[in-house]
């Protein structure tokens, strides 16, 4: 069993997973909150039911699911990160938020230590900018649930040294994970590109009347929920068609969709949520998340 120290700071719902992940594949884990004993109970909370998930479908060593306690260091400063060989950083999406845990981390940490920040769309070479070693900044970029999918993003910025890339990629292949290198610092990277134009057009579509927030959803599970989670775009244009047809289908459709460089008016002033939820409904699709996140966790090549 491995006892390397990994520091992660911040342990909202990303956090807490990135947390387990580590604890579960034999790290030490020092973790710290500004919320202070609250935020430590809660994922304590959280940590522990990401054993049961871990003993149920991914085959962990029982010992790292049962020891995971001992290994969970509640940092009371940010000394406790000295001696970390690798941070990650899981704050608020907010620049200058993220900085004063940069700062504070370089007071600390050795300057060969990675410091990687789970953003999902600030650029890393902005992250970078006033650091003192900027190299061994980059981008990990995690999804919900942390400690369950195979999906991460590692993001090189402009001054990213490739040992800090190699080092995260490594660790990366130690947690199970597939991770994809993304070689330009584009905002959003991969995922959150994709994604993103996808919640534009879904807004759209709903707020030009095409469908309502019910419809737009089953069209989008019963046709892109079958395929997305076994193969890419790429690969499914290949295999239903080629590039040939999909760019006849596509040259009359892309001047009707949106693309405009504004928030939608919904999200403008957004709702709460789009759907009205029963006491207890929220937190089992959460449930449901996770069965799904493991399910193909099990099916994985």
């Amino acid at each position: 069993m491995q006892q390397e120290s990994i520091g992660v700071v911040g342990l909202g719902l990303l956090g807490r997973g990135i947390a387990a992940c580590f604890l579960f594949h034999g790290f030490r884990v020092v973790v710290l909150t500004k919320d202070g004993a609250p935020g430590y109970a809660a994922a304590r909370q959280y940590i522990a039911k990401a054993a049961a998930e871990y003993l149920a479908h991914a085959g962990v060593d029982a010992e790292a699911a049962k020891d995971w306690p001992e290994r969970f260091v509640e940092a009371a400063g940010w000394e406790a990160f000295a001696g970390c060989g690798f941070i990650v950083e899981s704050v608020t999406e907010e620049l200058a938020t993220k900085q004063e845990v940069f700062d504070a981390l370089e007071s600390v940490v050795d300057p060969a230590v990675p410091i990687a920040s789970n953003t999902s769309a600030l650029p890393i070479s902005l992250l970078q900018q006033s650091r003192r070693h900027p190299g061994r900044f980059l981008g990990m970029h995690w999804a919900e649930p942390a400690h369950a999918t195979r999906f991460l993003e590692l993001i090189r910025g402009a001054a990213t040294a490739d040992a800090a890339l190699e080092r995260a990629a490594e660790l990366a292949r130690r947690l199970d994970k597939d991770p994809c290198l993304v070689q330009r610092d584009v905002p959003g990277f991969i995922v959150n590109r994709l994604g993103y134009a996808m919640y534009r057009e879904a807004v759209h579509m709903l707020e030009t009347g095409v469908a309502d927030v019910e419809t737009i959803d089953r069209a989008f599970r019963n046709a892109c929920g079958l395929w997305a989670s076994l193969c890419g775009p790429f690969r499914w244009i290949d295999i239903t068609g080629g590039p040939g047809l999909y760019a006849r289908a596509m040259r009359g459709v892309l001047p009707t969709l949106n693309n405009s460089p504004e928030l939608p008016p919904t999200l403008e002033n957004p709702p709460e949520s789009f759907y009205r939820y029963a006491p207890g409904e929220v937190e089992r699709w959460h449930e449901q998340l996770h069965e799904q996140a493991w399910s193909l966790f099990r099916k994985r090549p």
